[in-house]
């Protein structure tokens, strides 16, 4: 698809150190549909016109063949008419000679419109022409992930020990999307754009809505991400998913390290109690332990971090025991203790033994789509 012109179409040898600037929009006339599109300004010299050399082709009768050129200078950018029949417009008004311009500024050529973005992070003339086309890639993929919904849930089993029963899934977020297919590319994508807490809702309404290809309604631990503690809105979002499904049993996991309001996570805790929404904290012994907003905030599940269970039958006896105090702990206050990471037989009767009720690693399940169970 010619949204991205290759990587050797792009020159940096002479751009200097700036933020990394982006034209946003739809290649289309206004009154046409086009795909949305990202593509960076990495030229110190950027052309725009009808001509096929230009580093923004725009072949369109209403476009001159050289119509404007965006300069790129130390901390700013400035955008050049060049003489244009149908001129050259800023936010509605039509350029005469040169202007600087700002974050979100809608540029327009004749009919063309596109809004430009400022994406943080240093460019240098070091940096590699692959680096900058592959992340312009990635911002036009995650347009079509959001746009689309183009997420596929994968379902980890979560299972009792004592039983050897699953009685939950962990919902992972994937796409088939290039570039961005695992979670860790997904919200890189999304936080150039500070749409993180919008991709992680999307992520929880598709696990839930694509659950239904189970047999039965299964109980679904639901990921957030840390942003979403810091805006408003978890709540609400949450309400919605129980009211389009009012049975399905849920649990809602809050990274560990992101607790550190004791009021706001009781006042979280007591609204999701309203929703018959269960409460896990997720990471535990990742970074610094919280006891204190343990105590406070008693989730219902405590997910033990993979580095605590990773070889645990080997570790020293110390370790063990420490481990061992911390479920007992957990399971002393009504909180049930979970072992993430399991991957080994090994693994899996040791946290029995230390008193573990639940566990989730490579050992019970690997992620799969939910037509797999």
């Amino acid at each position: 698809m010619p949204l991205l012109a290759p990587p050797n179409s792009y020159s940096l040898t002479n751009a200097p150190t700036t933020a990394l600037w982006f034209l946003v929009g739809h290649l289309s006339p206004a009154g046409h549909s086009g795909e949305q599109v990202h593509i960076p300004i990495n030229a110190s010299r950027f052309t725009v016109g009808r001509r096929p050399d230009s580093s923004l082709c725009l072949p369109f009768r209403t476009v001159s063949s050289n119509h404007a050129e965006f300069v790129t200078e130390p901390c700013r950018l400035v955008l050049h008419d060049l003489g244009s029949t149908n001129g050259t417009y800023v936010n509605g008004n039509r350029l005469s000679g040169a202007i600087e311009l700002k974050q979100d500024d809608l540029v327009q050529f004749a009919d063309v419109a596109l809004r430009l973005q400022r994406h943080a992070g240093a460019v240098t003339s070091a940096t590699i022409q692959e680096d900058v086309y592959d992340q312009a890639l990635a911002l036009v993929q995650f347009d079509k992930l959001m746009s689309e919904r183009q997420v596929s849930p994968y379902y980890q089993p979560i299972v009792d020990l004592a039983s050897g029963e699953t009685i939950a899934y962990e919902v992972l977020g994937r796409s088939r999307l290039y570039g961005i297919e695992t979670p860790g590319a997904m919200f890189r994508a999304a936080a150039k754009l500070n749409l993180e807490v919008q991709l992680s809702n999307m992520l929880r309404w598709e696990g839930v809505l694509q659950s239904s290809c189970f047999a039965t309604s299964p109980h679904l631990f639901v990921n957030t991400h840390p942003r979403e503690l810091i805006e408003t809105g978890l709540i609400d979002a949450m309400r919605a998913i129980r009211e389009t499904r009012p049975l399905q049993p849920l649990t809602l996991e809050i990274h560990e390290g992101a607790v550190t309001n004791v009021k706001q996570m009781i006042e979280i805790r007591a609204a999701l109690a309203d929703l018959d929404i269960r409460l896990a904290f997720d990471d535990f012994g990742a970074g610094q332990a919280r006891l204190v907003e343990l105590v406070n905030v008693k989730p219902d599940y405590l997910k033990f971090d993979i580095t605590l269970i990773h070889d645990l039958d080997e570790a020293s006896s110390q370790k063990q025991q420490m481990v061992s105090s911390l479920v007992r702990m957990a399971r002393d206050i009504g909180i049930v203790p979970l072992a993430e990471g399991v991957e080994r037989d090994e693994e899996s009767c040791i946290c029995s033994d230390l008193g573990f009720e639940l566990g989730q690693g490579f050992f019970y399940g690997k992620p799969a789509p939910g037509t797999c169970f």
